[in-house]
């Protein structure tokens, strides 16, 4: 099988640079960011302080703002080459210039907000291409996305979900995401908005898939579209499906309590990994995602 060669990190989040899936409100005063140490770990995996960087904020309601909170905090680390793509709409995502500065960055960071502006503006572009090209033919390429910029990264997209309400069928509402991975659907700011629930919906609908809920200040770097290695202070749950052995979702009308056997769910801190096509959990990982030890959780 031939894996991507490009870098995958999907982060939690730890601000809300737009607007908010379960409230619909704005919050411009809440830009704090999360830990630098994050953005250093981009910096120091596509070529150090002279990595050139493209900051996507498409998905956020503010971009102006959110744009330069991330050269700010970029800067404090020492990186300034950043760019910031105002992408708006599909006319702009195939302008020439951002057509040119894609094919040339190190790394490309796509923003939070709201992950269906990033679909509806991205899919089927030239510029979505470009990146894909990259992504799975240049080992030195990296493709970041925090919040909805994560949660965006996979084929199969959770685009809306209240988390107090996810134990019930039809509530947890799914659609086509980006596809930099396949069979795998990622949920940010996960323990904080208690997002358990609305992620083991959306495996046990598709089971074929691995459930990544991100923790705020807390990534998942994927090398090889294989080997995952959780960073940032926070956690990282993997949640499996492919053993289940009873579910009554197809069974059931909307509205009512989902059951589910057998969930595999496996809790990774900072240092664990887990192979996402073996299915197996690593709590021992050294830098450049080598795998010192392996033990399969079963």
């Amino acid at each position: 099988m031939e894996f991507a060669k490009g870098k995958l990190l999907a982060i939690g989040g730890a601000e809300d640079k737009g607007t908010d899936l379960e409230t619909g409100e704005i919050h411009r005063n809440n830009l704090n960011f999360f830990e630098l140490g994050i953005l250093r770990r981009i910096v120091e995996e596509t070529g150090g302080p002279s990595t050139r960087i493209e900051v996507v904020t498409t998905a956020s309601m503010i971009p102006v703002e959110v744009g330069e909170n991330y050269l700010t905090a970029f800067g404090k680390i020492g990186c300034t080459d950043v760019g910031v793509m105002n992408i708006r709409n599909r006319a702009d995502a195939g302008h020439e210039e951002f057509l040119a500065r894609i094919k040339q960055c190190d790394a490309v960071m796509f923003s939070g907000g709201n992950q269906m502006r990033l679909t509806s503006t991205f899919g089927g572009t030239k510029f979505l291409e470009i990146v894909l090209q990259r992504y799975h033919t240049e080992s030195h390429f990296m493709v970041a996305g925090t919040s909805a910029g994560a949660m965006a990264m996979s084929n199969t997209m959770i685009y809306e979900g209240n988390a107090t309400r996810a134990h019930l069928k039809g509530e947890v509402k799914i659609t086509t995401g980006l596809g930099f991975m396949d069979d795998v659907i990622f949920d940010s700011h996960f323990e904080k908005r208690g997002r358990f629930g609305r992620l083991a919906q959306a495996i046990a609908s598709n089971p074929s898939c691995i459930g990544i809920g991100l923790g705020e200040d807390t990534g998942m770097l994927i090398t090889d579209g294989n080997k995952m290695e959780a960073i940032g202070s926070g956690l990282v749950m993997i949640v499996d499906g492919h053993d289940i052995r009873h579910s009554n979702i197809a069974d059931i009308p909307d509205g009512n309590p989902i059951s589910i056997e057998n969930l595999k769910v496996h809790f990774c801190e900072k240092g664990n990994g887990y192979m996402f096509h073996e299915r197996l959990f690593v709590p021992e990982i050294n830098e450049g995602s080598v795998i010192k030890k392996q033990v399969h959780v079963e």
